[in-house]
């Protein structure tokens, strides 16, 4: 770790106590129509931060966090590296984009090392397993139809996919149309053998993340490598009886499915000498099934006899961990992030959430970099998630979050900066549930409550925004903002992540009337979530690296 020391910033009240950044997941600024869960909710202590504190909106999508266009939805990574580092990197969709588009993927020593195994006049099998959607926010369904154009290319003859079904980053029951756009990608291929060969709902089977549970691992393994699991004839046949069975009907929760032949044998199990491509780009929920893949000294769950095979992700998902120790697509490289400046500035800092954002304040926080960045300066405390649905228990783990926070306050040497990220809004959001994810936004502004009067005793800053909007917007929309309806007018759920901006507010009682927001709009830029690090070191009492996206505040007088 080398960065230079930051000089004081001359004019800018330094606090006398903490400064702490509450990061609200998916919590944007919407509509404020009937699907808004965020308007819809009773939030007392939010609505006075935003009326009374000085309050700003921040792109926290497209291309203000580095994905390809403006079309593209934010989400938690994306989000937290670009708060972490100050400054915007080109992230995972837009580099495997490049990637492919310029032919470097195919040129590069991972895809010369698959088609070893797999390539002209091998008897083996690749195999490309993923999340088949369009979201961009794991993955893309046109990476997986280039990966089978390019095995076509090497004249790969065998090619089996593993699809997970998405309703989280796209529209619920859009499984069933992906599936056919993959299939007509392979029928193009008519004489090889390219087929589909398991599948399931991203929350029901492999996509966990953060050790949550594994058991969703456990039975990816089975279904995808293994090819145990309830058999079917075809795709179609497994999605006729799966829809109407519980969690059917969403596409996240759709149980595992495996093909099988004629003799009632999967088609697509795994056998020694084989290649697995996991296709999705993002790392978060790509790490355990790499970690089953790769780890000699494994207990998670019984693998069974583990195949030797060939294995890549599409991009490295712990560059620390080296996991995957093959991949496709070089990930950014990310430094002088936030914690390293304040590491250098002797600072010291407290990150929180619970476990599925942990790996959001640490991990992406710190450029993808696993660990305590800086022991002697930093701590980093996760808090258990429960094992339940979340639109069952909307207020999640948000109190002990808080409960946390104000615990490591109260010691005699606090430390200078905490920022914690509360899940709800996220989380809860993605179920489709409108009245759970009123519950959800109602819990954080108690939650907010409570930190505001902490840091108002100790004169400290609270700092509250969000890393993408979710919760803001919960109905399926037609591009003119109207809300889809099924047939009996109620509109259609919508559990994907939205386009929305999200507020920033800064509470600082002592010195309310001390700051102001820089005037962007004359400026000719929009701010995003990339500004917030120069914020916070502003706050802090610092000037900012250079380098970094500008500060949003300037000091009166």
């Amino acid at each position: 770790m080398s960065v230079e020391k930051l000089p004081l910033l001359q004019g800018i009240p330094k606090p006398v106590g903490p400064l702490v950044l509450a990061i609200l997941d998916g919590v944007g600024w919407g509509l404020g129509d009937g699907g808004d869960a965020v308007a819809l909710a009773r939030k007392p202590n939010l609505e006075r931060l935003w009326r009374c504190s000085p309050t700003v909106t921040l792109a926290a999508h497209g291309v203000a966090v580095g994905m390809p266009s403006d079309a593209d939805m934010g989400n938690s990574e994306v989000g937290h590296n670009a708060m972490g580092a100050g400054r915007i990197f080109r992230q995972g969709a837009a580099l495997v984009q490049d990637a492919i588009a310029s032919g470097r993927i195919w040129e590069g020593a991972t895809w010369r090392w698959l088609m070893e195994a797999v390539g002209e006049k091998r008897p083996h099998t690749l195999h490309l397993c993923g999340l088949l959607s369009d979201g961009n926010v794991h993955s893309h369904i046109d990476h997986v139809l280039a990966l089978v154009a390019a095995a076509d290319h090497a004249h790969v003859h065998r090619v089996r996919v593993h699809v997970l079904a998405d309703g989280r980053d796209v529209a619920e029951g859009t499984f069933d149309t992906f599936v056919q756009m993959l299939e007509a990608g392979m029928h193009v291929y008519a004489d090889r053998d390219y087929k589909i060969a398991s599948g399931g709902g991203r929350m029901a089977i492999t996509m966990d993340r953060y050790d949550a549970d594994w058991s969703m691992v456990a039975r990816g393994w089975d279904t995808h490598v293994r090819g145990k699991g309830r058999g079917f004839a075809s795709v179609k046949d497994a999605l006729a009886v799966l829809r109407a069975e519980p969690g059917g009907k969403s596409d996240q929760t759709l149980g595992p499915f495996v093909i099988v032949d004629h003799a009632d044998k999967p088609i697509g199990r795994v056998e020694d000498g084989d290649a697995f491509v996991l296709w999705n780009f993002r790392g978060d929920r790509a790490i355990e099934l790499t970690r089953a893949f790769e780890d000699t000294e494994f207990d998670a769950f019984d693998r069974g006899p583990r195949p030797k095979v060939r294995y890549a992700g599409m991009m490295q998902y712990d560059g620390d961990l080296a996991l995957p120790k093959r991949f496709l697509v070089e990930p950014p490289v990310i430094e002088r992030t936030m914690g390293e400046f304040l590491a250098e500035l002797r600072l010291t800092t407290l990150a929180v959430s619970e476990t599925q954002k942990f790996g959001h304040v640490t991990y992406f926080w710190n450029g993808n970099r696993s660990g305590l960045l800086a022991p002697a300066f930093e701590e980093y405390a996760e808090v258990p998630s429960d094992r339940v649905a979340f639109d069952q228990k909307p207020e999640m783990r948000a109190h002990e979050i808080t409960d946390l926070v104000l615990a490591t306050l109260a010691v005699q040497d606090p430390p200078n900066f905490v920022r914690l990220n509360y899940p709800n809004g996220d989380m809860v959001g993605h179920t489709g549930n409108l009245p759970a994810t009123i519950s959800a936004i109602q819990t954080l502004d108690a939650e907010i409550g409570r930190l505001m009067d902490v840091v108002r005793e100790m004169g400290g800053i609270l700092v509250v925004t969000a890393d993408h909007g979710n919760a803001d917007d919960m109905w399926m929309r037609d591009s003119k903002g109207r809300p889809l309806c099924d047939v009996t007018g109620a509109p259609l759920p919508k559990t994907s992540h939205t386009l929305n901006p999200v507020p920033l507010t800064i509470f600082d009682p002592r010195h309310a009337n001390d700051w102001h927001f820089r005037d962007f709009v004359a400026m000719g830029e929009t701010p995003g979530l990339a500004n917030i690090a120069a914020t916070l070191f502003n706050l802090l009492g610092y000037e900012a690296p250079k380098d970094y996206a500008p500060s949003l505040i300037a000091a009166n007088g």
